[in-house]
């Protein structure tokens, strides 16, 4: 009989499955002759895993019949494999301010995460833009946003002075979006970004990137991680007709997507949006540098945990070298058994701070 399969990657944001535990509409049911699963066990199981995560949503009535997007099926055969130009196992990068260390994941054929630094913006040596940007599905958009986002939203702050720079960010992210989903590529990235000019520290972020910064030793977490497991989100889905579900102990969009806001994800665009939340503030002596990372970190490592060992390689002359602390903070991870992706951008705040 023939069939109809979801494109699958190994990535644990991008995850559909024909086994979650959706309704007979969703567009996740695969017909098939027969299944030695028990539907209603892993409906059980999977709806216990939820609840313990803290969710209440396992008593929520399922939402209308949606209206599924064209281009979510695919033909019955795995995705092509992009075609690699090189493999890269690990990726580093130090400048004075700031340092890099990407890790590829064990469960990853290529690395998906990538990185943006531009210092010196408009010829300033207090102006800088920065941001880690974490790919599912591949690396395309990872890369296309690594490419363009920067240079988008500081074409925006020029456009839109009078509108402000939180609306000009907005704007610079969006349009990021648009240009991609024009691309007619598949898959989409989670990023965190960080503008700094006039002494303003502008923080904004997509998905489950995440932005920690330590004041005085103490984390201070910047931005929300967008998952579909958050209530706003879920609530902001489903009033648009989209399906929030559990599948394996994680909340997923329409069974597939487990984070809630992204660049690309064109499949699923009318529920998982490009706008991004954004956090301005003064750059301040008691603020002392700014971790930007991938989930491959925050999934193991807290944010005061992240903070005390970027503190703990401090010099002797109470100087900080952020390329060792990143180090540090990717081996931390590892060791305690992450197998995503990890990327880490440390920046060294007191340069920037406006006298």
């Amino acid at each position: 009989m023939a069939s109809v399969v979801i494109a699958q990657t190994n990535s644990p944001v991008f995850s559909p499955s024909m086994f979650c535990r959706t309704p007979p509409f969703s567009p996740l049911t695969v017909p098939t002759p027969s299944s030695s699963f028990p539907p209603l066990a892993l409906q059980t199981r999977a709806g216990v895993l939820c609840k313990e995560r803290g969710s209440s949503i396992l008593e929520r009535k399922r939402p209308p019949m949606i209206s599924v997007p064209n281009g979510f099926f695919v033909a019955a055969s795995d995705p092509a494999p992009e075609k690699l130009e090189k493999e890269e196992e690990e990726v580093v990068e130090e400048g004075d301010e700031y340092g890099v260390y990407s890790k590829r994941g064990k469960k990853r054929g290529r690395l998906e995460d990538r990185h943006s630094a531009i210092l010196d913006l408009g010829e300033k040596s207090d102006q800088a833009f920065f941001g880690v940007f974490d790919g599912h599905g591949g690396a395309k958009a990872a890369d296309f946003s690594a490419k363009n986002l920067g240079k988008n939203i500081m074409e925006q702050t020029r456009k839109r002075i009078k509108l402000g720079v939180e609306e000009a960010v907005k704007k610079g992210y969006l349009e990021t979006d648009s240009d991609f989903i024009k691309e007619d590529v598949s898959g989409g990235s989670c990023c965190v970004t960080a503008l700094i000019r006039e002494g303003d520290l502008i923080v904004s972020n997509v998905g489950d990137c995440r932005a920690v910064l330590s004041r005085g030793g103490t984390a201070e977490a910047l931005t929300t991680d967008h998952k579909a497991s958050l209530e706003r989100e879920r609530d902001r889905i489903e009033k648009l007709g989209g399906y929030v579900d559990c599948c394996h102990g994680v909340w997923r969009i329409q069974g597939s997507l487990a984070v809630s806001r992204s660049i690309g994800d064109k499949h699923l665009k009318r529920w998982v949006m490009a706008e991004p939340e954004t956090k301005v503030l003064k750059i301040e002596s008691d603020q002392e540098f700014l971790i930007l990372a991938s989930d491959g970190l925050w999934d193991k490592v807290t944010n005061q945990e992240a903070v005390d060992t970027v503190r703990s390689s401090f010099t002797d002359r109470d100087e900080l070298n952020p390329i060792f602390a990143a180090k540090k903070l990717a081996e931390l991870s590892l060791r305690r058994g992450s197998i995503d992706d990890i990327t880490i951008l440390v920046i060294k705040l007191d340069h920037f701070e406006k006298a």
